[in-house]
């Protein structure tokens, strides 16, 4: 009988060969990234450049526009090293902002670890403010718990800090700050921390994806987020991305597909609506769900503070939207604040003021559907984007913010996007014709 091989039993057999880790694609990453930060490392002298075999083992994780932290094993640790410091993030083409992050990104890079592994985390703060690290829902020992002034003192700009614990229970966890936690996590500091189990829990997921939703106060033609609003969130994002900038979920028909999301917004539970499947919920911040428990759904409502895992098999070919069902949610900045216009009759009035301003356009008299076009057309403010979203095979795509597209595609070679569903004949909703009116009993 085959035995299943774990990361971990690879780990093993790596130190039974004499500690050495192999230097593979994400080693190679590892070493450059820590050269980078100012962190020596010393490399095997014959490492072989094959992939690992424990990805015979776990799907890689998925990041959509976003990374994976890599690591090194020294001494049967495994070894990180995280970065706090500022970072520009491209929001949606067209809308830059100044964030802190870790690693140069917001959220800082998935942190991937197994059951029964213990880790090293190396934290440089490279922020003009004192910091920790808090690893959010992981069982460990108290003082590497994070939380300033309680469990450790602050680590001031220039300084690095090492945590260091066991991985106990697998699960999918975050990270982020426990010290000033209304400005750092607002600004975007905070990362998924995903545990795979050491021995299988369910089936095995082909395609394993890592979502963190993110709300910022963002004022159009400014740049950097607004750490004090507690209500008017105008930017909703997923890992950092406000659609059109999210990238799609790419996946070959019959796959099973785990996403596990993560909330470290400030306010906004999330209701994270999937179209054309059932879904099941199979895990917390916590653990897996057990079998029994797990129950169907098209919308899974992730809270703030905690993680979902769900899953599916893709078995339905297409362009399925993925996005918050929360309505502003789906909305980008310029669909905040405006006046309520909603049946009004301007009349004369574009006319009238036209002299004043020109190209004034009275705008959302009969609803929202056309502002995100008219806003491109007339000119946005600077470092700003229009209220909705982009362009899809039929037309103007009317959702923003935290709203992306999961890509089912029958013999696809790669997880490159393939572009836009080609529709077989006759499946796509159009015009009716008068025939098929008159056949029905339709009267208009």
């Amino acid at each position: 009988m085959s035995k299943n091989i774990t990361r971990r039993d690879i780990l093993n057999m790596g130190a039974a060969a004499g500690g050495a880790l192999a230097l593979t694609g994400f080693g190679r990453a590892f070493a450059q990234e820590h050269h980078h930060h100012g962190m020596e490392v010393i490399l095997p002298a014959s490492a072989p450049q094959q992939n690992p075999p424990a990805a015979q083992c776990l799907a890689p994780l998925v990041v959509p526009n976003g990374s994976v932290l890599p690591w090194r094993m020294v001494g049967g640790v495994k070894v990180f090293h995280l970065v706090a410091e500022s970072v520009k993030r491209e929001f949606a083409p067209g809308l830059m902002v100044d964030c802190w992050g870790y690693n140069g990104s917001t959220p800082g890079p998935v942190i991937e670890g197994v059951e029964g592994e213990r880790v090293r985390i190396y934290v440089t703060n490279r922020l003009p403010a004192p910091t920790t690290v808090h690893w959010h829902g992981l069982l460990l020992p108290n003082g590497m718990d994070g939380v300033a002034g309680l469990n450790q003192r602050p680590i001031q700009p220039g300084e690095t800090f090492k945590y260091e614990f066991d991985l106990e229970r697998p699960a999918t966890y975050m990270y982020h700050p426990h010290f000033d936690e209304m400005t750092q996590m607002a600004m975007g500091m905070m990362g998924l921390f995903v545990v795979h189990p050491r021995q299988p829990e369910g089936p095995r997921a082909n395609r394993d994806f890592c979502i963190m939703l993110s709300e910022w106060s963002i004022k159009p033609g400014t740049s950097r987020p607004n750490p004090l609003e507690m209500t008017d969130f105008n930017i909703l994002t997923m890992n950092g991305k406000a659609f059109p900038g999210t990238d799609p979920l790419i996946v070959k028909t019959g796959e099973r597909v785990r996403i596990r999301l993560g909330n470290l917004g400030a306010m906004d539970h999330h209701p994270i609506h999937l179209h054309g499947y059932h879904f099941k919920v199979v895990g917390t911040d916590a653990g897996r769900i057990p079998d029994s428990a797990q129950w169907p759904e098209t919308t899974v409502l992730v809270p703030v503070g905690s993680t979902r895992d769900i899953e599916f098999v893709a078995d339905r070919p297409g362009d399925w939207a993925f996005h918050c069902h929360m309505t502003h949610h789906v909305m980008n900045q310029m669909g905040h604040d405006i006046p309520n216009m909603l049946g009004v009759k301007p009349g004369t009035l574009d006319k009238k003021i036209r002299p004043l301003l020109p190209g004034y356009m009275t705008m959302g008299e009969t609803g929202m559907g056309d502002m995100g076009h008219m806003a491109q057309m007339m000119g946005a403010p600077k470092n700003s984007i229009p209220m909705l979203g982009g362009k899809g095979p039929f037309g103007g795509i009317d959702m923003g913010g935290m709203f992306t597209v999961l890509k089912v595609r029958d013999g696809i070679a790669d997880y490159g996007d393939p572009g836009w569903y080609q529709y077989p004949a006759s499946t796509v909703a159009e015009r009716a014709g008068a025939d098929e009116l008159r056949r029905d009993g339709i009267k208009i």
